[in-house]
């Protein structure tokens, strides 16, 4: 059974994510957080295997709060679930240690496939955000040079 807690401010957001979630019976959400603060309080209490993070939040974002979950509970795998696919969000939520960053478009069995695979140690990203890191990757190594 994976241990999964749901963080977003959006209520209707944690109520489908959590009817997708409870529909799947190696699913089980043991809580909800509105905001980071609460997310760093229940991931000490709870110990979620996967946390979905959503980063705009009011108060403690999600990039902050999983740089503190993570301080305390570092095998725990946070996989990001966001609106923002932009560079500007996607690498200081790497850097704070994310998993996985999936967009809130995905479909519904990408997102319950990227909460296994982040369970299982995988890095699960949405196909346009892995492209776009592809790319900046190639386009880097282009840049410097590299021996053929």
């Amino acid at each position: 059974m994976i241990r999964v807690l749901l963080v977003d401010d959006q209520h209707l957001i944690r109520a489908g994510l959590r009817m997708l979630c409870d529909a799947q019976p190696d699913l089980d959400v043991v809580g909800e957080a509105d905001n980071g603060r609460d997310a760093i309080a229940l991931a000490a209490r709870l110990r979620p295997d996967v946390v979905v993070m959503d980063l705009r939040m009011p108060g403690v974002d999600g990039i902050t709060a999983t740089s503190r979950i993570l301080a305390d509970r570092p095998a725990t795998r946070i996989m990001v679930l966001t609106t923002f696919g932009d560079d500007d969000h996607l690498y200081p939520a790497l850097t704070a240690g994310a998993c996985g960053f999936l967009l809130k478009d995905a479909p519904p069995a990408d997102l319950l496939d990227g909460i296994r695979r982040a369970a299982a140690g995988d890095s699960p990203f949405s196909p346009e955000i892995l492209r776009r890191m592809v790319e900046r990757a190639v386009h880097a190594r282009a840049g410097a040079g590299s021996p053929g």
